[in-house]
């Protein structure tokens, strides 16, 4: 189950991975991830969503400009 949910009054993105129950989570910069009691990915919570969407499509075209000869 891939679904995703944007939540524009608090700039965030939400995006359900698996629908297994979550444990526990872990913060890594401006993104939560939310981990099965096996360690799966269950959730990712991306804070400052569209900072964060913008910065990540600059960044792919910057690397894909880079590499035409």
């Amino acid at each position: 189950m891939n679904k995703m949910l944007y939540s524009k009054d608090v700039d965030m993105l939400l995006v359900h991975i698996s629908d297994d129950p979550i444990d526990y989570a872990e913060e890594s910069g401006q993104m939560i991830i939310h981990f099965s009691k096996e360690g799966k990915a269950v959730l990712l919570e991306i804070q400052d969503a569209k900072n964060f969407v913008l910065e990540s499509l600059h960044s792919l075209f910057d690397e894909a400009e880079a590499a035409i000869p």
